[in-house]
């Protein structure tokens, strides 16, 4: 006889709302009704903390002290029951619109331990092996030069810009060979070490910069082949988890100028009198000088335009990093679930972000706040400056020569298994990547220290045998 799951409330009523916001009737109701169909469904637990499952298909906690509902996961298994709650206080960014409950599954796991296939990595080689083959005449680095030596073709930028944007978590195995497929081509040793690379997430004017500089130019034969690289990439990229979601997101931004080449040529001729791209100014100083907007920065907008409203959370880096951030933070404390105390051990790893102007804590919700200010009273917060990603027996020396050391982490982090421990690792550090682009915070180029103490529990364990 099948055993049958006990009942828990989260996940009665996450399904009933999941049932509603599908029903085609759910779009003809107004703001205020679908507010107040939610606000009846407010779960409390025996602590006091109401709980809301709304926008984005994921759980929101009410403080009491600010009065903001924070995207925040549940105590799963914990008693709970409904209760009343005002409907007219529900800011309308909680209640779900519709096709934000139908964003595409992605993984949060990193590319430690758990290898990329190897059919994927040899689609990739075809693909950057036929870019390595272009000219740089044709095809300038006007983007990722940080990465790539003066004569790699920007066909080549292409194809990793666009690997290094669709990832959930772009840090690798240092031995994995997709990132190997691009060895030739650096201009010099990725960021990390032999074991771990933590690269950047780069944003999309990166990739849109490849693209218009050669439209501006009057080569848009050569604009679309860079196009034709990125969707062929990201294309490769949706048979893995980990790119899927932003891999589709590319693909639907890029696709049309594929099919309409003159689609974003209006776009890419603003302000081309104006110089090269190189001498405009960020579209943040524009936007505040008044001008124009430069005109890659015209076409990426152009490009989001594109892309449909389910895919909405994808985007979230470039379109609201904020909220980007919170979203960084629910999937770590969701990866986090099988701590006993999942707040405790989500400030653990919050504790490694650098944070001297104090901007954090008010950004967290009432559980977890308390957490990270308990340990920020203990003097263990912002402590990630000089770790190494070593596994135990591997010693790394340190910029000095000397052999660098791991800080402690301020909480023993143990994953069950593989799987769950690349999550976690993917998770947080897609939670400091997100922090890095909401305050300019840099991420240390050997990683933070509690995700280094985590890939000594993956490094061992790859999928497959050099």
């Amino acid at each position: 006889m099948t055993a049958v799951p006990p009942w828990d409330a989260f996940t009665a009523t996450e399904a009933e709302v999941r049932a509603m916001v599908a029903d085609p009737r759910w779009q003809g109701l107004s703001l205020p009704d679908r507010a107040h169909v939610l606000a009846a469904r407010i779960l409390v637990t025996p602590d006091g903390d109401r709980w809301l499952f709304g926008a984005h298909a994921r759980w929101h906690l009410y403080d009491p002290a600010d009065g903001r509902w924070h995207l925040t996961p549940p105590p799963r298994g914990a008693r709970a029951r409904q209760v009343g709650h005002p409907a007219a206080v529900l800011p309308d960014a909680v209640v779900p619109s519709g096709p934000d409950f139908h964003a595409e599954p992605g993984s949060t796991q990193a590319f430690i331990g758990p290898d990329v296939s190897a059919d994927l990595t040899e689609q990739v080689r075809v693909v950057v092996r036929a870019a390595g083959r272009k000219s740089e005449l044709d095809y300038p680095l006007t983007a990722f030069d940080d990465i790539f030596a003066s004569d790699v073709p920007g066909t080549v930028a292409a194809a990793w810009g666009t690997i290094m944007w669709c990832a959930y978590a772009p840090a690798f195995d240092g031995n994995e060979r997709l990132i190997t497929v691009f060895g030739e081509y650096l201009r010099r040793p990725l960021p990390g070490d032999e074991w771990v690379r933590w690269l950047a997430a780069p944003p999309l004017l990166d990739l849109v910069t490849l693209v218009t500089e050669r439209a501006r130019s009057g080569h848009s034969r050569a604009a679309l082949r860079l196009a034709a690289v990125m969707a062929d990439t990201a294309q490769i990229l949706m048979s893995d988890a980990r790119f899927r979601p932003r891999a589709l997101a590319l693909l639907t931004m890029v696709e049309p100028m594929l099919r309409r080449p003159g689609l974003d040529i209006g776009a890419a001729s603003l302000g081309a009198e104006s110089g090269s791209l190189r001498d405009q100014p960020s579209p943040r100083a524009s936007a505040t000088a008044g001008h124009a907007l430069p005109d890659a920065e015209a076409v990426r907008r152009a490009w989001l335009g594109r892309c449909p409203a389910r895919l909405g959370r994808t985007l979230l880096a470039e379109t609201d990093p904020e909220a980007h951030f919170s979203h960084s933070v629910y999937d770590l404390a969701e990866a986090l679930a099988f701590m006993p105390d999942p707040p405790r051990a989500t400030a653990a790893f919050l504790a490694d972000l650098s944070d001297s102007r104090g901007l954090l804590p008010a950004r967290l919700d009432h559980r977890l706040r308390m957490a990270y200010e308990e340990l920020e009273r203990a003097g263990m917060t912002g402590t990630s400056a000089g770790e190494t990603t070593a596994p135990d027996g591997f010693p790394v020396q340190g910029r000095a020569g000397a052999v660098s050391t791991v800080p402690a982490p301020v909480l023993e982090v143990a994953p069950p298994d593989r799987t769950s421990a690349a999550a976690v690792l993917g998770a947080a550090y897609a939670t400091g990547l997100a922090w890095g682009r909401l305050t300019g915070a840099k991420v240390p180029e050997r990683g933070l220290a509690g995700q280094s103490a985590l890939v000594r529990r993956l490094i061992h364990e790859r999928d497959d045998h050099h």
